[in-house]
């Protein structure tokens, strides 16, 4: 029984503040147990890297095939047409309508009341116009 609480006393020890045993190799360990986890992963990456540059390869070879194209030169492409004015295109881009095409709502409203008025017999023309 003095043998499993000698141990737990020294661990009470420890917790309470008391003085740890120090490892004169630590410093040394750890320094060590950190490079070899720098270097791990540099080595991770670059194994990452080439298998990435192997899906690379293959997917020109697919593209090079069946005549596709890289999806930032497809975006490029749609967007160079977009900007390119269309010679005798009877449509045209939202953004090439000039300011003030459809904002004239009321215009509208009052020449369509305008038109409705013409149509009424005199006095109740005469009536709606006041």
């Amino acid at each position: 029984m003095l043998l499993c609480c000698s141990g737990a006393t020294k661990d009470m020890g420890k917790m309470l503040g008391g003085e740890e045993e120090k490892d004169p190799d630590a410093q040394k360990k750890e320094e060590e147990r950190q490079e070899a986890l720098r270097q791990q992963e540099e080595e991770r990456k670059a194994k990452h890297a080439r298998m990435e540059a192997e899906r690379e390869k293959v997917r020109q070879q697919i593209r090079d095939k069946y005549g596709l194209k890289k999806k930032e030169e497809k975006e490029a492409e749609e967007k160079a047409a977009l900007e390119q004015p269309c010679e005798g295109s009877l449509t045209r881009p939202k953004k090439a309508i000039p300011a003030g095409c459809g904002d004239e709502e009321e215009e509208e409203e009052e020449s369509i009341l305008d038109t409705v008025l013409k149509y009424l017999p005199g006095p109740l023309q005469d009536m709606f116009k006041k």
